[in-house]
Parts: structure tokens; C-alpha cells; sequence
């Protein structure tokens, strides 16, 4: 194995190592995000323009998933968030080469979907506040910037990394 592809296929520990510790960041960012809004909110906080025009601080209870979508579901996306984590941790596991890039992405998507599931079991809901004003988007979290673009990220890791493009299947 040549230097170049060393770099690019990470040590099983490697991928657990790099992947947990975004998992754990993305995790605990969102958490304490969402504790600092819950508690503002309790105190009187409405929401305000962080960037007028751009982006802005708005509180949302999601009792769904994405845009509001499967209203009621919360038990069940709490249960898909637990099958995520597993499928992402036995593919970084089994997998016989991956790039840096799925590592991070699976961590990320993974400290997200932890970090919903705890509001769901919590609280019966998701605590949005990021809003964008600039144009009409639903309300959302640093569990779902970590869930969207670790999924991005892991997509093209998977397309172009050591185990996508020509060398497929060698």
C-alpha cells in the first residue's frame, strides 16, 4: 500500500476515534444550544435577527422530523436515530477501506441524530432556533447541520474516496 492511499483509507481506530469525537461534539454543541434557548425562552426570549435579513434566533418546538414532517412520530425517529448510529458504526467497523471524509461525515450525522433522539425522549420535541431570513426555510439545529452536512460529506467520501471511482471493487 503506497503512502498516497494510506492517507486517504484510516486504522479501524482511527475511523472510531476521528468519527467519536465529532459524534461527541456535535452531541454536546447541540445539547448546550438548545439548554441556553430552552432557558432564554423561560426567561421571556422571543427570538431576535442575529445577521437582519440573513439569519436569526427563532424558538420552535418540532414535534417531527424534517419541516415538520411525521408529526406524532417522535418515538419511531428516536429508534431510526438509534438504527443510524448502529448501521454507521458497523460500516466504519467492517468496511475494507473508507476516506476520511465518510468518517466525518458518519460522526457528525451521528452526534445529530443522538442529539434529536434526546429531545425526542425528553421532551416529546425537537428544539429548533436557527432560522434563516433571507429565504423561506424551515426553523433548525446544530443537530441537523450535523446530520445534513455529515451526510453530504459521508456521500462524497463514499462517491470519490479510496473504495469509489475506478478503483472499485479491488
Amino acid at each position: 500500500m503506497d503512502r498516497g492511499s494510506q492517507s486517504h483509507d484510516p486504522s479501524i481506530l482511527g475511523r472510531m476515534l476521528v468519527a467519536g469525537v465529532l459524534a461527541s461534539f456535535f452531541f454536546f454543541v447541540d445539547q448546550v444550544s438548545k439548554i441556553i434557548v430552552r432557558d432564554a425562552v423561560a426567561h421571556g426570549f422571543s427570538g431576535m435577527d442575529v445577521i437582519p435579513g440573513v439569519v436569526g434566533l427563532r424558538y420552535v418546538e418540532n414535534i417531527g422530523a424534517s419541516f415538520s414532517l411525521g408529526e406524532g412520530f417522535a418515538p419511531l425517529f428516536a429508534v431510526l436515530a438509534i438504527v443510524v448510529t448502529a448501521f454507521c458504526i458497523v460500516y466504519l467497523l467492517r468496511a475494507p477501506r473508507v476516506s476520511w471524509l465518510e468518517v466525518a461525515g458518519m460522526g457528525m450525522v451521528v452526534g445529530g441524530a443522538l442529539g434529536n433522539a434526546v429531545d425526542r425522549m425528553l421532551f416529546g420535541f425537537v428544539t429548533d432556533f436557527i432560522a434563516t431570513l433571507f429565504v423561506s426555510f424551515p426553523v433548525f439545529n446544530i443537530a441537523d447541520i450535523g446530520i445534513t452536512c455529515g451526510a453530504v460529506l459521508a456521500f462524497i467520501g463514499f462517491a470519490f474516496g479510496p473504495a469509489g471511482g475506478e478503483g472499485k471493487g479491488e
